[in-house]
C-alpha cells in the first residue's frame, strides 16, 4: 500500500452542510402523541464543514475539520469551499500529523482544479487518490456526519446560528477526543489501513 511504503497517514476528506432545520431522529413521546419540534422558518444561516479522518497503524486516529459560515443572503459571496480552503486544511493536517499524507477524496470539481493538482505535484509529502464516482460508502467521514446527525444535532430547536455553530463544534470535539469512534467509521467502510504481510513463495 502507498501509505505504508511512505510511512504516511491515510487521510479521507469529505464536506457536508448543516442548517437551522435539525435532522429528525427517534425520541421518546407520550403514547398516541407524535413528538413535535418547532423550529424557525427557512433560513440561509448555514454552516459547511470540511473534515479529515486520519489513520496510521500504531497511531491514534485523528479528526481534523474546518468550518465555514455561509452568508446570510444570496449573492453576497462564495458559500462553498475554494480549492485554496482545501489546500490550507491539508497543510494544517500535515503540520499536526508531522508525516506524509495520502489523501483520498471524491471527484468534486474543486478537488480537481489545476491549482490543487499543481500544489500536489510540487509537494512530495502529499499523494492524492480519487475515490470512484458515487461511492460514499468507502469514505469514513460519512460516518462522522452520521454521528453528528444522530447525536448532538438530532431534534434540536436551534435558537440562532451561533447555537448551531456551538453544537457543531461541541459534537466534533466530542468525536475528536474518542479515536474509537473515528476507527468505527473506518470499520463501517470495510477498508483496512494496516499493511498485510506477504507470504514467501514456496521453493520451486
Amino acid at each position: 500500500m502507498t501509505a505504508a511504503a511512505l510511512g504516511a497517514f491515510l487521510v479521507f476528506e469529505d464536506e457536508a452542510g448543516f442548517g437551522m432545520t435539525p435532522p429528525k431522529a427517534r425520541t421518546w413521546g407520550r403514547l398516541g402523541q407524535t413528538p413535535v419540534v418547532r423550529v424557525r422558518g427557512r433560513s440561509w444561516r448555514r454552516y459547511s464543514i470540511a473534515a479529515l479522518c486520519c489513520y496510521r497503524p500504531g497511531e491514534p486516529s485523528r479528526l481534523i475539520f474546518r468550518p465555514r459560515r455561509h452568508r446570510k443572503h444570496r449573492g453576497t459571496g462564495r458559500n462553498s469551499f475554494a480549492w485554496t480552503d482545501y489546500r490550507d486544511l491539508i497543510v494544517r493536517a500535515h503540520i499536526q500529523l508531522n508525516a506524509p499524507i495520502v489523501l483520498i477524496w471524491d471527484n468534486l470539481n474543486t478537488h480537481r482544479t489545476a491549482g490543487m493538482r499543481q500544489y500536489a505535484d510540487e509537494h512530495d509529502w502529499l499523494t492524492i487518490i480519487q475515490l470512484p464516482s458515487y461511492a460514499p460508502e468507502l469514505n469514513p467521514v460519512e460516518g462522522i456526519w452520521s454521528l453528528l446527525r444522530r447525536g448532538p444535532l438530532a431534534n434540536v430547536a436551534f435558537s440562532d446560528d451561533d447555537h448551531l455553530e456551538r453544537t457543531l463544534r461541541r459534537g466534533l470535539r466530542h468525536i475528536q477526543l474518542r479515536p474509537n469512534l473515528i476507527d468505527g467509521c473506518l470499520l463501517e467502510t470495510g477498508l483496512d489501513p494496516r499493511p498485510h504481510p506477504t507470504t514467501p513463495r514456496e521453493a520451486q
